[in-house]
């Protein structure tokens, strides 16, 4: 198969000029100063790699009062009786504060940094500049519509009253769940720029050492459960399931947060991922090739191998796909990102060719964010027959299942 178009073996010379292209794409990303880590979270599913994302830096306090009392039109003092000097978490485009209110509530306030927001906005009117480097990279990529979805997605981001709308929509699905825990969006205090919800006490799962193996093996059910229910279930993906958006409540549910990069699936597109996912796992090369072309991930259809493609996505799914228990950790996670995405995957060549329709890129990467997630939580289950339930729709396979389950038919099955 090494001479065919669309194998594994199929690496050609302009592979390798695409390869001496990456650089150059990283360099373009690397002068948008603001815009281009948030570009790189996009397009790290795609066959265009960038730089990696700077290291984030706390703002003190005092540079952020202003931020704070022009979002409250008021004073700090006014709304909160007390807010900490050390933030909890820093992200690219804000960071987090614990709080009291003046009545007693504690709180966290997520405060947009300084300038950030109309730094990259300035970048994304001058994003399309890297649309012919797109071009020449992945040939069958839709640039344009790539560079749309990037500006859509990470306009939302930067609204922090967009977030509000998700979270609150995402905590009236689960309030009352047995596992999972949506803080609750201070409404009065929140606005574009700032997002106060209730504080959340527990304990960072970015720091697993602590965690027994049983209680990572919990964790992990309960984040892949959330992560891939929310969209398989429901249409809506979650696109930032890092485990620093992870805290362990004393009750023993998982707190989520930060639901800023959001999108909507409509049912008929969930329906065929689910086609695809069932060709994987049945080793359908056929109807896996009718899938892709139905969704538009084949530009041109018969140019493509069914089984290099199988391959491919086998290889990358394999994980959440083949039924057994099955422990991850740090090594599996890198092999699966180096044989599975691009751009050291053997596939490289086939994924050049491909069309990334613009709604699957927060899918994809949720899929391999989950994956990073669970790698650091070192946490082991039947992550194939788990997956099942969502793709296939199969009976709830384990305690949890079958409690999230009781809990939704409770709902009406919402």
């Amino acid at each position: 198969m090494s001479g065919h178009p669309g194998g594994k073996g199929s690496s050609t010379s302009a592979d390798e000029r695409a390869l001496a292209l990456v650089d150059e794409f990283g360099s373009q990303l690397a002068r948008m100063s603001a815009a281009g880590p948030k570009i790189v979270e996009f397009l790290a599913m795609t066959p265009l790699p960038g730089p990696p994302p700077a290291e984030r830096e706390a703002i003190p306090l005092r540079r952020l009062r202003r931020v704070i009392e022009d979002e409250l039109d008021a004073r700090l003092g006014e709304a909160f009786a007390d807010v900490e000097e050390r933030p909890l978490a820093v992200a690219s485009l804000g960071q987090v504060h614990r709080a009291r209110t003046r009545d007693g509530v504690d709180v966290a306030i997520k405060v947009q940094h300084p300038g950030v927001a109309e730094a990259i906005e300035r970048d994304l009117r001058n994003v399309g500049l890297v649309a012919p480097l797109l071009g020449r990279l992945a040939p069958g990529l839709d640039a344009g519509a790539v560079l749309a979805e990037l500006r859509e997605r990470l306009s939302e981001e930067l609204d922090y009253e967009v977030e509000a709308q998700h979270h609150r929509r995402v905590e009236r699905l689960l309030r009352g769940h047995p596992h999972v825990r949506v803080p609750h969006v201070m409404t009065d205090l929140s606005s574009r720029r700032m997002l106060v919800t209730e504080y959340v006490d527990g304990q960072r799962l970015d720091d697993v050492s602590r965690l027994d193996e049983a209680e990572r093996d919990r964790v992990g059910e309960i984040a892949f459960r959330f992560f891939f229910g929310l969209a398989r279930r429901r249409g809506i993906v979650a696109g930032d399931p890092a485990v620093e958006n992870l805290v362990l409540c004393p009750d023993g549910r998982v707190c989520v947060l930060d639901f800023g990069l959001m999108r909507d699936l409509d049912a008929d597109y969930l329906e065929g991922e689910r086609d695809l996912m069932r060709a994987v796992a049945e080793r359908d090369a056929d109807a896996l090739h009718a899938g892709l072309s139905a969704l538009g991930y084949l530009p041109e259809p018969e140019r493509f191998d069914r089984t290099a493609l199988l391959e491919h996505l086998h290889t990358a799914g394999e994980w959440f796909l083949a039924p057994g228990v099955r422990r991850l950790d740090s090594e599996d996670v890198r092999r699966t990102l180096e044989l599975g995405y691009p751009p050291r995957s053997p596939w490289f060549s086939q994924m050049r060719r491909q069309r990334l329709p613009p709604p699957t890129l927060l899918l994809r990467r949720m899929e391999a964010v989950v994956l990073a997630t669970l790698g650091q939580l070192r946490a082991a289950a039947d992550w194939g027959t788990i997956s099942a339930e969502y793709w296939a729709g199969s009976s709830p396979s384990t305690p949890l299942g079958r409690e999230e389950d009781a809990f939704l038919d409770g709902r009406g099955g919402a």
